[in-house]
């Protein structure tokens, strides 16, 4: 995986600011404790008399609220794991919890749908930072009385909480709140409770751009990655897969049922979904193709019978044509249909009533054209430049450097193929460096 630049300062103010809110808030500053330092404290009831020890805190978690609130602890007595609803709690310190009556239910704690054991199930667990665009794993968690009732606030990731907590017991207690981030802008995965909802809108998640997606797929284990991917639209995941380390996207195809493997190949361009097969094993690829519709899988196996160093390997097959007879304004309204696949765009391909190519006229072209114009008027007496599927990515290299363009047609004699981008060819020809996106400028 490439070596990720650190967070942009954007980013990093904005979980700075969104700290300091946090923290700025007194009812909250006045009563945060640290999660960590609590389990195993004492549990005394009004006399002062020691009751029991705290297992565990449990939250109600909807996804209603970005502050979840604590509904209860869970509490050892005895050998018995009991439950203890957060009304019968009158006061939690840093060090104990107070209780307003000595009367316990003393049936073992069972979990009910919608709750969360927040040491159980989040305090070491990977977590997504929203803000930051980053995973994280939760060194300890805050919890603070806001009005009447106790939340979950916020998390902290720090070495020095994870040393605390190793240390002496008097240590645990001292929270680090200059390491705080907020817990609205945390995004769990990987959560062991099926019963429990993410927070349905994922607002923070859909925010991010494909490249930063595809670092969070990169960076989570794979039952958090797998949560992740179901709870986005396939082709917002498609986008960010496209962007992906390609071993890591070859991992994650493998651990996909083929079925849902399938859905997120077909939203993927023809071009990055067939370089993505060809690291599978041919039992795995076939069996992803079988689940594909009968047009994507053509398309695919037919990228596919070309070697990945050569043009048809790398070419995409989403082109936009027009016929000679096309009106601009009618091929301006494909292009806005196209938006999808912008990135695959820098021309339009002009063919003749045979289907011949004509020409490849670029987007500047025709947006400086009338809206009346036929599209035959627009092209050019030089033949449009083209390479064979079988050139090699030097040859293609020299015909971009040729015609000054960022792409070039595949062409099988007059019908067209696909388009190969001067992107796919550096990142043939610089594997190590990446994926290069260059900016489809107007020609």
């Amino acid at each position: 995986m490439a070596h990720r630049p650190p967070l942009p300062a954007s980013l990093r103010h904005r979980r700075e600011q969104r700290t300091r809110r946090l923290l700025a808030v007194r009812t909250i500053r006045e009563n945060l404790v640290s999660l960590a330092g609590l389990i195993g404290a004492p549990v005394r009831n009004q006399a002062g008399a020691e009751v029991g020890r705290i297992v565990d805190f449990v939250a109600k978690w909807d996804g209603a609220e970005p502050y979840p609130p604590v509904t209860g602890m869970v509490v050892r007595v005895g050998r018995q794991q009991a439950y203890v609803p957060g009304e019968m709690v009158a006061n939690l310190t840093p060090t104990e919890a107070r209780l307003r009556s000595a009367k316990l239910d003393l049936r073992d704690f069972q979990r009910r749908p919608g709750e969360v054991l927040l040491t159980k199930d989040v305090l070491d667990h990977q977590l997504v930072d929203v803000d930051g665009v980053q995973v994280i794993r939760a060194a300890d968690l805050f919890l603070a009385r806001v009005g009447d009732d106790l939340r979950l606030v916020g998390v902290d990731v720090s070495v020095r909480s994870l040393a605390r907590r190793l240390g002496p017991r008097r240590w645990r207690s001292r929270p680090t709140p200059e390491q705080v981030i907020d817990w609205a802008a945390i995004q769990p995965f990987g959560s062991e409770v099926a019963q429990v909802r993410l927070r349905t809108s994922h607002d923070g998640l859909r925010r991010l751009r494909p490249g930063e997606l595809a670092d969070l797929l990169e960076d989570l284990g794979r039952p958090a990655r797998q949560e992740l991917l179901a709870n986005l639209e396939p082709d917002t995941v498609a986008d960010a897969l496209e962007e992906m380390d390609p071993e890591e996207l070859e991992a994650l195809l493998r651990e996909t049922p083929p079925d849902q493997a399938a859905v997120l190949v077909a939203e993927m361009e023809p071009d990055e979904a067939a370089g993505a097969l060809r690291d599978l094993e041919e039992r795995e690829r076939s069996e992803l193709l079988e689940h594909l519709d009968d047009r994507h899988r053509r398309e695919l196996e037919g990228l596919l019978d070309y070697d990945e160093n050569v043009a048809g390997g790398a070419m995409t097959t989403f082109l936009v044509t027009a016929r000679v007879d096309d009106l601009v304004d009618d091929v301006r309204r494909q292009l806005r249909e196209a938006r999808e696949h912008e990135r695959d765009v820098d021309a339009v391909v002009v063919v003749d009533h045979l289907g011949r190519l004509v020409d490849d006229i670029s987007l500047f072209d025709l947006v400086v054209a009338e809206s009346t114009a036929p599209v035959g008027t627009l092209t050019s007496q030089e033949p449009p430049v083209t390479v064979a599927p079988t050139a090699e990515f030097a040859e293609v290299a020299d015909a971009l450097i040729a015609c000054r363009r960022s792409s070039v047609l595949v062409v099988d004699g007059d019908r067209v193929l696909g388009r190969i981008l001067a992107d796919d060819v550096v990142d043939a020809l610089v594997p190590e460096r990446g994926r290069f996106h260059f900016p489809r400028l107007l020609q």
